[in-house]
C-alpha cells in the first residue's frame, strides 16, 4: 500500500531515519522541519498521511493538527515523547489517528502506518451487503463507501477513527458496545489503546455535531459499562 506521507520533525535525525524507512517500505516521504512549512505544503497538495512530532518551533504538532482538521479528515499520526502524556491526550481529542512514543522502533511506526492507511482506504469494515446501503438513524446520515457523515443535512467532518466509532454505535441503536469493542470496530487488533483514547474520541464526536446542533445528545455514556447510540 504505497502512499505519499508528510514527515513532519525539527530533529534531522529522525526524518532521515524515519523517511528511510518508509521509502523502503514503499511510500513516498516529504520531510519539513516545523508545523508551518508542513501546513502551506498540505494546503497545496494533501498527502495520504501526515507524521508529525508535536514539540516544534514555528507552529507545534497541535497548531498542525488544529489547522489540518479544519475541514478535512486527513489521517494524522502524533510522534511523542514519554513525557507527554498530557499532550497525547489533548492531540487525540482534537483528532489524532494514534501516536508513537520515542523512542520508537521503525518496525513498530511501519504497522502504526500500514494500520492507519488500511481504515483511511478501506474504510468502516462492514459487510458487502450493508456497504451498498446509507445508514440512516433519525437525523443522522452514514455513508460509508464515501466516508460521508450528515446531520440533518449539514455535512460534519469525521476522522477516520471517529466514523468508525460512530458506525459501530449507529448500526445497532439501543444496544451497549462496550470501550473494547469500540476498539475492536476502530482499530487494528494488534495496537493497544487504553479506554481514554476512545472517551478522548466520544468527547471529539459529540463537540463536532454540537456546532450545527447545541441540542445532540444521541450519544449516551453508560459509566462503567460503555456507550450506545440512542433508539429513535
Amino acid at each position: 500500500m504505497m502512499a505519499t506521507i508528510a514527515l513532519v520533525d525539527d530533529d534531522q535525525n529522525i526524518l532521515t531515519s524515519v523517511s528511510m524507512a518508509l521509502e523502503a517500505d514503499g511510500h513516498d516521504v516529504t520531510t519539513y522541519e516545523d508545523g508551518a512549512q508542513a501546513l502551506d505544503a498540505i494546503k497545496l497538495k494533501a498527502p495520504d498521511l501526515v507524521i508529525s512530532d508535536i514539540k516544534m518551533p514555528r507552529m507545534d504538532g497541535m497548531e498542525l493538527l488544529r489547522n489540518v482538521r479544519q475541514g478535512s479528515s486527513l489521517p494524522l499520526i502524533f510522534l511523542t515523547s514519554k513525557d507527554e502524556e498530557i499532550d497525547e491526550v489533548l492531540g487525540l481529542t482534537l483528532g489524532a489517528d494514534d501516536y508513537v512514543k520515542k523512542p520508537f522502533s521503525q518496525r513498530l511506526l511501519l504497522e502504526r502506518v500500514k494500520a492507519v492507511l488500511r481504515r483511511a482506504n478501506a474504510g468502516p469494515q462492514a459487510s458487502a451487503e450493508e456497504e451498498k446501503q446509507v445508514i440512516k438513524r433519525g437525523n443522522l446520515t452514514l455513508d460509508p463507501l464515501r466516508h460521508a457523515c450528515g446531520w440533518k443535512g449539514d455535512n460534519v467532518t469525521l476522522t477516520v477513527t471517529e466514523f468508525l466509532i460512530l458506525q459501530a454505535l449507529a448500526t445497532r441503536p439501543g444496544f451497549v458496545k462496550s470501550r473494547d469493542a469500540l476498539m475492536d470496530a476502530a482499530y487494528d487488533d494488534q495496537i493497544y489503546v487504553d479506554d481514554r483514547t476512545i472517551d478522548s474520541h466520544i468527547k471529539r464526536i459529540r463537540k463536532k455535531f454540537r456546532v450545527y446542533d447545541k441540542e445532540f445528545d444521541q450519544i449516551e455514556t453508560l459509566y462503567g459499562v460503555g456507550y450506545k447510540y440512542k433508539e429513535e
